[in-house]
């Protein structure tokens, strides 16, 4: 029997009619239509063979067997947690390192903006004195601790007020050090950077060491489950910036957009990427050269993954023909939804109706592309999976329907940078400020937090993120000296709420055989009075007459008002 030739229009509109057909003719699947003729006109010169795209032929899905990879690598820890605290689990990402790096760059920050900025004298940068560690340690126990303690301005940490007083960071940090040292803040030589004009400008010059860092840590501490996905975060930012994002399904809607890789089951972050900006050219290690820039992103990111059978589950904004085959010849199988404007996508087949409730599918040899309808149409391209589907139970419904394995899978493993993101929103640290490197920062630094806890999990032990954040906290801000710190400063804490407060003489100086201070309560009065007493008790050790200041200080609950 002669075999006829159909285009691909004409073959989907005879496979997919209502009547159907009963044709014994065999059907090829082509992109474009063909002839058995030797005869061929005259064609004009085409592409190259390495330009010239690779034909997609779909055919019925019938004997659609997915050629999935084994899965070789193995997942888990890979440093020896014996006698590990929490503290430790933190610091295998938040190393001494990093803070020597931050205290190094903050301290050469301060003296730039000093040397440069010496008409202002009078000015609170002039107050600076050089930080180390343990103080930079300190200081993000308390920024991380005001994720757990939210109060409305940085300020209200501070406040005496009874409906702000947190005695915690009196005592361990004055107010106006913490806030000179979030204002010089850095991680990189501003000296170094090259200008904006310069084609190798790097608009992520100020946090690139942290970023190296984290992306590194990550990547060598653990390894990941064989389930992972793809997506995006954003972190709240709505100043001036070139590459400030809107994502309207977000929650923060203006930021910055970042590109994570994540475990699937507990959202450990293994790899992520900052947006730049459209104009950024992304070039990562092996990577196609088919790859558009999406395609690119989750090459970049999976690159140290390929050829050890993971699956990735990926959303419509990443995924195309291109993209999966290139990581089905690496080993790595992947699934995702897909925009039904793609290129080498059959046409006719996407615009045939599907009845609610149905599925259709087509494939060709490593390929599968499924077409459902629940409320609306959904597009699925898969090298992972074949066409069968299962019941599943219908929320507030006794009834079950039929659902395709690939979305059930789908919705179950593309939620990883999401939970990561789910879990970190009740603790955010990020404060307002007009500089966005100091609020990718803290958001990094709490991704880092975060992972940390799944080692902690990973590794045994039993406790919620909150408890697990509390103890970091504690180590970061009392040190080594957790125990005997928390306990002698629970006291003095417990004796300021309880109102146990003595006075106290100024101790001689070198200079002075009777040294003063101002008190407090006179000076709120508008009294510039000196008095040589103090309260011991009070981390502040404020100066006040003894009587009636010495009361009123602690007693008023507004000094101002007095």
């Amino acid at each position: 029997m002669t075999k006829r030739f159909y285009s691909a229009e004409e073959a989907f509109e005879i496979l997919f009619a209502d009547s159907g057909s009963d044709s014994g003719e065999d059907l090829e699947f082509l992109a474009s239509s063909s002839s058995s003729s030797d005869e061929s006109p005259e064609r004009r010169p085409g592409p190259s063979a390495q330009e010239q795209p690779s034909v997609q032929t779909w055919i019925p899905t019938s004997n659609f067997i997915p050629q999935i990879p084994n899965f070789t690598a193995t997942p888990g820890i890979h440093v020896d947690t014996t006698g590990f605290r929490e503290i430790h689990f933190f610091k295998l990402f938040f190393s001494d390192d990093l803070i020597n790096l931050i205290v190094a760059e903050t301290n050469l920050y301060a003296e730039q903006f000093i040397a440069r900025n010496p008409s202002k004298y009078y000015a609170k940068p002039h107050k600076w004195t050089p930080t180390d560690a343990t103080e930079m340690y300190k200081f993000w126990g308390l920024l991380l601790n005001m994720g757990l303690c939210k109060k409305p301005t940085i300020r209200s940490y501070w406040v005496t007020d009874i409906l702000y007083h947190t005695p915690l960071y009196p005592l361990v940090m004055s107010r106006t050090r913490f806030e000179i040292l979030f204002r010089f803040l850095h991680y990189n030589n501003i000296d170094e950077c090259l200008p904006q004009s310069d084609p190798a400008f790097d608009r992520l010059f100020k946090i690139r060491p942290l970023i190296t860092h984290f992306n590194s840590k990550f990547c060598q501490v653990y390894t990941p489950q064989k389930q992972i996905s793809v997506d995006e975060s954003l972190v709240h930012f709505k100043g001036r910036l070139r590459f400030r994002q809107y994502l309207p399904n977000k929650r923060a809607r203006y930021g910055i957009k970042l590109y994570k890789l994540c475990e699937s089951a507990t959202g450990y972050t293994f790899r992520f990427r900052v947006y730049e900006g459209k104009d950024i050219s992304i070039q990562p290690p092996e990577c196609p050269p088919v790859l558009k820039t999406s395609g690119r992103i989750v090459w970049d990111l999976i690159h140290p993954l390929l050829d050890r059978g993971y699956h990735v589950y990926i959303d419509n904004f990443y995924n195309s023909v291109p993209l999966l085959k290139s990581l089905a010849a690496r080993s790595t199988a992947a699934c995702g939804t897909i925009r039904k404007n793609q290129k080498d996508l059959p046409k006719t087949f996407i615009s045939t109706p599907v009845p609610r409730g149905q599925s259709r599918a087509v494939c060709t040899d490593t390929l599968m592309l499924l077409k459902y309808k629940d409320k609306r149409d959904v597009l699925v391209l898969t090298t992972l999976h074949g066409d069968q589907s299962t019941p599943v139970p219908i929320r507030g419904a006794t009834e079950q329907t039929i659902k395709p394995v690939c979305i059930q899978d789908y919705n179950k493993y593309m939620g990883g940078v999401d939970l990561s993101d789910q879990v970190l929103q009740p603790y955010s640290a990020l404060r307002k400020s007009k500089a966005w490197y100091k609020k990718v920062s803290v958001y990094l630094t709490q991704v880092g937090l975060y992972n940390s806890f799944v080692l902690y999990r990973n590794a045994g032990h039993r406790g919620t993120f909150l408890e697990f954040q509390e103890a970091v906290i504690r180590s970061l801000v009392f040190g080594e000296q957790e125990e005997e710190a928390t306990t002698s400063s629970q006291m003095e804490v417990s004796r300021i709420v309880r109102g146990q407060h003595f006075p106290g003489k100024l101790p001689p100086t070198e200079k002075k055989r009777r040294p003063q201070k101002l008190c407090r309560v006179c000076y709120a009065k508008g009294v510039k009075k000196y008095t040589t007493h103090i309260c011991e008790t009070c981390p502040s050790n404020p100066g006040l007459c003894i009587g009636e200041c010495f009361q009123a200080y602690h007693t008023a609950p507004d000094l101002k008002k007095l």
